[in-house]
């Protein structure tokens, strides 16, 4: 099982944030994220999961990490830029959505997707 995330910006360099239906109340906050589906590169996950729970498209940059995750799990991170879309989350999966300065993110983000996310303010 691969966990692909995605560091999307827009062109003001804010963060796109989602408050996740299925994550613990505590740390709903965080990246776009999702499964690798059969035959898909981890760059076209990042693009799909963004379009489906956001509306939004994206074009995936650089890969920022990679490590074994939970179990038999592969998480990877790639930052990604905002090309067009209109903001329409997926309910199903997301309570909220919004955009965010990298040096004032909210309460409850997942530690991971913090340190990302402050990875890539500093480049």
């Amino acid at each position: 099982m691969i966990g692909v995330t995605g560091v999307v910006r827009d062109e003001e360099g804010r963060v796109l944030l989602l408050r996740h239906r299925m994550w613990p109340p505590e740390r709903q906050w965080g990246c776009p994220s999702g499964y690798v589906e059969k035959g898909e590169t981890w760059e076209d996950t990042i693009v799909r999961e963004v379009r489906e729970e956001t509306g939004l498209h994206v074009k995936v940059g650089r890969l920022l990490h990679l490590k074994s995750g939970y179990q038999l799990r592969v998480e990877a991170t790639y930052e990604a830029l905002l090309t067009g879309g209109t903001l329409k989350i997926d309910p199903a999966e997301v309570l909220e959505a919004k955009w965010c300065s990298p040096y004032d993110l909210p309460d409850g983000l997942q530690e991971s997707h913090r340190l990302l996310i402050q990875q890539i303010a500093r480049l």
